[in-house]
């Protein structure tokens, strides 16, 4: 498929990922600020999170909590806030319309509008939980459509390979940022506060029910050890980076332990690292120095990937020195 059409679906998908999982930050945040004393570090999170402190500290200073929502949800300028991500996930699909489905193009407009019209309506600060399950509600909508309605050829496949690079890089990041900042004192390491904030990381990720059922304790080892490593939850990073060599593969036809190309040997090496290790190696190493570390690699994917496929190439000259 030509490398146009390619870019547009794989930045489409994780634009609309990347909305749904700053709306899941934020609510969770909310929930948690109805059971203990709110403080601006709370929200110092969620914007380091997103990796936008320096943009967001030269706009409005202090995170305060206000602040913080409109910055993350509705400010056109920051490129990260969830209309923005919408809206370029919007003109992503309309570029790519004849490829994509009908309904998975409506899906996205109407996502769109929504949160326009709920921004302009006051909604965002009367009825902040509504305006947050809306946005979830429709990426999964978006997902089921693109899973139930869409071909799975290779347009599919650099859509799916978008969302969970995406997924894996906003794990590993809540994580990061969540590990040092929800445990303000040692004493807390045990308590009901302790308990408290550690779900809150679960259900930042979507994933305290499915942790429940597999373990019983709340501990920071546990939830680091789940986020990182289970290989059925779909939201920790194993389980994404896994699924995503599989997409690559399928794109690319290489057979499975070889790679033809900079984004495949990238991936299969971050995969590898993560899959060969445990969360006693994490910790002995640092879970901080894993978690950036694992956030620079997914990076360096991610350029792999544009270079591969997306990267415009100059024409090889003719024998006489003329482009052909």
């Amino acid at each position: 498929m030509l490398s146009r059409a390619a870019n547009a679906i794989y930045w489409m998908t994780r634009y609309i990922e990347r909305a749904e999982n700053v709306a899941r930050f934020i609510d969770v945040n909310l929930n948690v600020a109805l059971d203990v004393p709110e403080s601006n570090g709370m929200w110092d999170s969620i914007v380091a999170t997103t990796g936008d402190e320096a943009s967001f500290r030269e706009r409005h200073g202090t995170a305060a909590k206000s602040a913080a929502i409109h910055f993350l949800a509705a400010e056109p300028t920051n490129p990260n806030a969830i209309v923005s991500c919408l809206y370029h996930a919007r003109e992503n699909a309309r570029s790519v319309r004849e490829i994509i489905s009908s309904e998975m193009w409506l899906q996205v407009n109407t996502a769109y509008l929504a949160v326009q019209e709920a921004i302009a309506s006051g909604q965002l600060e009367s009825q902040p939980h509504e305006f947050f399950a809306r946005v979830k509600l429709d990426s999964h909508l978006f997902d089921g459509l693109m899973e139930a309605t869409m071909s799975h050829g290779e347009p599919w496949h650099f859509g799916r390979l978008g969302r969970l690079l995406e997924r894996a890089d906003k794990t590993a990041r809540m994580l990061d940022v969540k590990y040092y900042a929800l445990l303000p004192r040692p004493s807390d390491l045990g308590a009901a506060f302790d308990d408290l904030q550690w779900s809150a990381v679960l259900r930042s990720a979507s994933a305290l029910e499915m942790y429940r059922k597999r373990r019983h304790r709340i501990t920071a080892a546990d939830v680091a050890d789940f986020l990182v490593f289970d290989r059925d939850f779909p939201r920790s990073i194993g389980f994404c980076l896994n699924r995503a060599e599989e997409s690559l593969k399928c794109i690319t036809g290489s057979a499975p332990g070889t790679f033809s190309n900079v984004a495949e040997k990238r991936l299969g090496r971050l995969r590898s690292h993560v899959e060969y290790l445990d969360i006693q190696d994490v910790f002995t190493m640092g879970l901080h120095e894993f978690l950036q570390e694992t956030q620079t690699d997914l990076n360096y994917v991610g350029d792999g990937i544009h270079e591969t496929f997306f990267a415009m190439r100059p024409l090889a000259p003719e024998p006489g020195g003329v482009p052909q």
